[in-house]
């Protein structure tokens, strides 16, 4: 392990290797690059530090270093102790002079150092996935809130808890949602989630999916995508829920729809997407067939109990790289994927490029929007205006070389009338 003042990462002769592949990605990051631009000239985060508490990927080495080029003092810590891309890491480091804490595998102990490390960097603005670092900062290290502007949040469960801390008056400053914004949720989580989390399955197991029952815990907009993925991979989706809307819409899309207790005898593949603890609990496990698998592509590692399921456990077999085998007392065998942490970046690289570079967009600019708004925002959670929303998707359809219509002046006038009606 290599460790100095400035960054704790594995291996600093990777660092050629990530520079390639954070390249790799940036060319398939055309809306974050033409923020970069722009920030490149403008400077918005002059004299700020952001300290992002992030998946440290190629994708997340793009946004960092458009937050660089924007005139921040950036670092980076990981926001899994599994999901570190160790290369990435060392060229951030080498080659853009941001200082990372993270490396793949970090014990419990690493990580709670690491994320002391982002606080210790005394930030302006944070970058979190997961809220670790600002409920850190809330329970533990309140002396730092004075100095800090506000925050961003990438994913559904750091929203969460940052509904939580608002409902509950806790919030100290005014956090923004990245996970609200349509070309965040609905590409990122359906398209991102749904093809990552299938790599991930395959990567680790390498079995065919065609002809298993494969049961989707949950069905909000990743969950969507995963069961649209396996069942155009030939696997028969089975969907599970708490929400009678949501399950309700999965009915209509042609899923079967029962509780969890009912598919857990029927269904070779597990994976769990909902942001909640303890969805694939012992019981469920405990009545699935021999060989079945389970795993979670949810941001924490509560959504399967492996650690209940060890007590049963008569013996742990580690089968090939994210895929262990738990011998259980009831003389079944059942497959954990990737400890039970999110597959899709432990076992897999996570999102594709051209996907993150939308919700890293959102990141950017929604940086941008908290810190000119300095002062002017209620501490509470709050979205991305929809004007931004949209302009990233313009640009996003423009780099695809995709042309859309414009309303008519006559258009504009007629969706703000209301005395126009049925003519006669």
């Amino acid at each position: 392990m290599l460790t100095m003042e400035k960054f704790e990462i594995k291996d600093m002769t990777l660092a050629e290797q990530g520079k390639k592949n954070i390249e790799w990605a940036m060319k398939d990051m055309p809306v974050l690059n033409r923020i970069a631009e722009r920030f490149r000239l403008e400077k918005p985060f002059a004299g700020l530090r952001i300290s992002a508490c992030v998946h440290v990927t190629k994708e997340t080495a793009a946004l960092c270093i458009a937050m660089q080029a924007g005139g921040a003092d950036t670092m980076l810590v990981a926001s899994n102790p599994l999901s570190t891309q160790d290369d990435v890491a060392a060229a951030l480091v080498k080659y853009w002079n941001i200082p990372v804490f993270a490396y793949s595998g970090e014990t419990k102990e690493a990580y709670e150092r690491h994320v002391q490390a982002a606080l210790d960097f005394k930030p302006n603005f944070i970058i979190d996935d997961g809220c670790d670092i600002v409920a850190t900062i809330h329970q533990h290290r309140r002396e730092l809130i004075p100095n800090i502007i506000g925050s961003n949040e990438e994913t559904t469960t750091g929203i969460i808890r940052l509904r939580a801390m608002e409902e509950q008056g806790e919030l100290m400053w005014p956090a923004l949602g990245v996970n609200e914004s349509l070309t965040k949720h609905l590409y990122d989580n359906r398209y991102g989630t749904g093809q990552s989390t299938i790599d991930g399955i395959l990567r680790a197991t390498n079995i065919l999916l065609a002809g298993k029952t494969f049961v989707v815990c949950g069905y909000g907009w990743c969950s969507r995508g995963l069961a649209m993925r396996a069942r155009g991979l030939g696997a028969n989706v089975i969907v599970t829920e708490v929400d009678p809307l949501k399950a309700l819409e999965a009915a209509m899309e042609g899923y079967r729809v029962m509780p969890i207790a009912e598919a857990a005898p029927i269904g070779d593949i597990f994976l769990s997407i909902t942001g909640d603890i303890n969805v694939v609990d012992v019981e469920h496990i405990m009545m699935m067939k021999d060989g079945a698998f389970v795993g979670n592509a949810g941001h924490f590692d509560v959504e399967v109990n492996v650690n209940g399921l060890k007590e049963h456990t008569v013996e742990v077999e580690h089968i090939r790289p994210s895929l262990d085998g738990y011998k259980l007392d009831n003389g079944k065998t059942v497959y954990v994927l990737a400890q039970g942490r999110l597959v899709n970046l432990v076992a897999a690289e996570g999102h594709p490029a051209s996907v993150m570079d939308m919700s890293f967009a959102n990141q950017a600019l929604g940086a941008e929007y908290i810190i000119k708004n300095k002062g002017k925002l209620e501490n509470k959670l709050h979205k991305l205006p929809r004007s931004v929303d949209e302009e990233i998707a313009r640009l996003k359809l423009e780099s695809m070389g995709i042309k859309i219509d414009s309303l008519t002046e006559e258009q504009q006038a007629y969706l703000h009338s209301w005395d126009r009606g049925t003519s006669l």
